[in-house]
């Protein structure tokens, strides 16, 4: 049998046998294989630490996807309130070397946290050259209440993800947390009610960290 070209073919149909014993004998180079680990950048704003702790959570989640890793940065806050320590800063470069990206925003007013906002207006280059898509996003917020905004912020953050060609990556209702959870957590994305309770909720974590593995896994499919 022979393929369309008239050479013969192997018994798979897949590789005519010429070129099976020339990738043998090394005389056809193979593309390089994607760098390992990938890398998921984990991008917050927090004044507070709510959103940081759900940033960490999906840290987590992504460091259990083999070959996949966490890459945590911050915004920093427009008026020169920054912590002493804790992740670097983001970068342009950090946003173009990512292979999937968890956005993270504190609700304000129903809406992104204004320097999420001005952090996303300076990626116009990118969006221009569209360096971002095709790369899985997800996206995380913390509230002050049960009916602070969470849901509209989380579409906030999306529009513009989705501007920059990206995939977005939501919370399945296969992840059993989200049917019952009595605090934060949505098909949307991750969320956290603090009211006088900051500490993430048991469930408010596991959907968190199933987001993080989400992205992660659907970034090294897409390698």
């Amino acid at each position: 049998m022979t393929n369309r070209l008239g050479a013969p073919r192997t018994d798979r149909g897949s590789l005519p046998v010429e070129v099976i014993a020339r990738l043998a004998r090394g005389a056809i180079a193979l593309p390089p294989l994607p760098e390992i680990p990938v890398d998921i950048l984990i991008l917050y704003y927090s004044r507070t630490g709510n959103t940081e702790s759900l940033a960490r959570q999906a840290a987590r989640g992504v460091e259990q996807v083999e070959g996949a890793q966490a890459r945590l940065r911050r915004i920093p806050c427009p008026d020169g309130h920054q912590p002493t320590d804790g992740d670097p800063e983001v970068s342009l470069e950090d946003l173009r070397e990512c292979r999937g990206l968890l956005l993270g925003s504190p609700t304000y007013f129903g809406g992104m946290a204004s320097a999420v906002k001005r952090f996303l207006e300076d990626t116009s280059g990118l969006w221009f050259r569209g360096e971002l898509a095709g790369r899985p996003a997800g996206v995380f917020t913390s509230t002050g209440s049960m009916h602070g905004g969470q849901e509209t912020t989380l579409l906030s953050m999306i529009v513009p993800l989705i501007h920059h060609g990206m995939l977005i990556t939501g919370i399945p209702y296969q992840q059993p947390e989200l049917a019952h959870t009595q605090t934060g957590g949505t098909p949307y994305g991750a969320s956290h009610t603090a009211n006088d309770h900051p500490r993430l909720s048991r469930d408010e974590r596991e959907l968190t960290r199933a987001l993080g593995a989400r992205v992660a896994t659907i970034a090294m499919q897409l390698i």
